[in-house]
């Protein structure tokens, strides 16, 4: 018995010692929650230069206020987001779990993505392929004319009729689009059911809510913006013609299961419930944006399976935007194949025509040209997106690389189980990994 005293005795002190110790755990992820708050106020800071730079804020109003108030040069923001970055690189991970770790990758390509905004406001220019992997962590691939040759091919074959490809594809959408005076009341219709639809597989903070606007002169065709606590506001552009399609697909890409979902899964699984402060801030050029772009790309996939999209629009929208509901079982199928050709902003062309146009390889006249030639979308649509080019540069590969990765990604690990895909999608989001990642 007495050669146990002392080891017990000697048990209780490294015991002791150890509890003294701090947690390297706990250690690290105080540093990173320091260091969130830090990325908050650099990305407030920074959209003091760059009006449209926050995408959406939902953190301690205060926080915005103090950037507004305090102004802070461009040149002193980027050293503190320098500071910050090295300071994230030297936390060890080491006992942190693999959420946490996870965390720490995600956060560093954010920085990386300020410092590389700041960058541009700066002055400073780089290639489209250098630009985007600084901004989104991805670059988009290039393809060969033979790809674009069978895009064209398969759309081809279900427009018979006389005429070039394209004016049987006019003259067939023409049928579908939705009268002006009918347009508000589809798009409320269709972003209601989308809601519904959404709440049987996601649950939804109570008073959640989408407010819809109706704007003009816009370079794109929706959006989105956060108001915080749940709250949403979608403006669609009154300027462009719709389809009952194409309302149908805006209405999950800017609310459910798109971009207003993404908002409330990020308040509600990370900001609130894990105290991730860096979610409560969403910059416009980011690798977030990528994956919330791709998400939203494949919301009406999800939220409506082509023969349920088939069955909706006949019985629903087509009778409610005054067009026949029997023409539905034949549009569906056909704009599910075109609509990577009719819609610029998911055309496979369009990454191409703008790496070649923002490198100075074609000019714009040149640039729309080339697209027009490669895709089926509309001279007005083909002219909004040239502005949208212009005007936000490589953001335009978050559409078709965004989709590629998130639908790869779902299709990997669910398959055809709907629930499935459904639980990959909510978690793809909660919380997202770096784009880089997914390849």
């Amino acid at each position: 018995m007495k050669t146990l005293i002392p080891l017990i005795a000697a048990g209780c002190f490294v015991a002791t010692a150890l509890a003294q110790q701090p947690d390297q755990a706990a250690l690290a992820q105080s540093q990173i929650d320091r260091i969130a708050e830090s990325y908050v106020k650099l990305v407030l800071a920074v959209g003091h230069h760059d009006p449209e730079y926050v995408d959406s804020y939902y953190g301690p109003p205060e926080w915005q206020e103090q950037a507004a108030a305090r102004k802070v040069p461009l040149d002193d923001i980027r050293q503190q987001v320098v500071r910050t970055s090295k300071e994230l690189a030297a936390i060890n991970p080491s006992g942190l779990d693999e959420m946490e770790k996870l965390r720490l990758r995600f956060m560093d390509k954010q920085l990386e993505s300020v410092k590389t905004r700041i960058d541009m406001l700066s002055g400073v220019t780089m290639t489209f392929d250098k630009e985007s992997a600084a901004l989104f962590d991805a670059v988009a691939p290039d393809y060969p004319e033979a790809h674009f040759r069978a895009r064209l091919a398969r759309a081809d074959a279900l427009l018979p009729g006389e005429g070039t490809l394209r004016e049987r594809y006019e003259k067939y959408r023409h049928r579908f689009l939705v009268p002006k005076e009918k347009v508000e009341a589809v798009f409320r219709v269709a972003v209601q059911e989308a809601r519904k639809r959404t709440r049987r597989y996601i649950q939804l903070p109570q008073g959640e809510n989408i407010r819809i606007e109706f704007v003009s002169g816009k370079p794109w065709t929706a959006q989105s913006r956060c108001q915080g606590n749940g709250q949403s506001v979608i403006q669609l552009n009154r300027d462009v013609p719709y389809t009952i399609d194409e309302l149908l697909n805006l209405a999950c890409h800017e609310g459910y299961p798109g971009h207003h979902l993404t908002v409330l899964l990020l308040d509600d699984r990370l900001v609130r419930k894990r105290g991730w402060r860096e979610f409560s801030v969403v910059p416009l050029p980011s690798p977030l944006l990528l994956i919330m772009e791709g998400t939203a790309d494949y919301a009406l996939e999800l939220a409506f399976p082509i023969a349920e999209r088939i069955n909706y629009e006949r019985e629903v929208l087509c009778p409610l935007a005054g067009l026949d509901p029997a023409l539905a079982n034949s549009a569906a199928p056909v704009f599910y194949v075109t609509e990577s050709l009719s819609n610029p902003w998911l055309s496979e062309a369009s990454p191409v025509a703008a790496r070649r146009y923002l490198d100075g390889v074609m000019g714009r006249s040149k640039v729309l040209e080339w697209l027009k030639a490669r895709t089926l979308a509309p001279q007005d649509q083909l002219e909004l997106m040239a502005e949208f080019i212009s005007h936000y540069r490589s953001y335009i590969i978050c559409y078709t690389v965004g989709l590629d990765l998130v639908k790869r990604q779902i299709e990997k690990e669910a398959g055809a189980d709907r629930e499935k895909q459904w639980k990959v999608f909510e978690r793809l989001q909660t919380p997202p990994k770096p784009p880089s990642e997914l390849r």
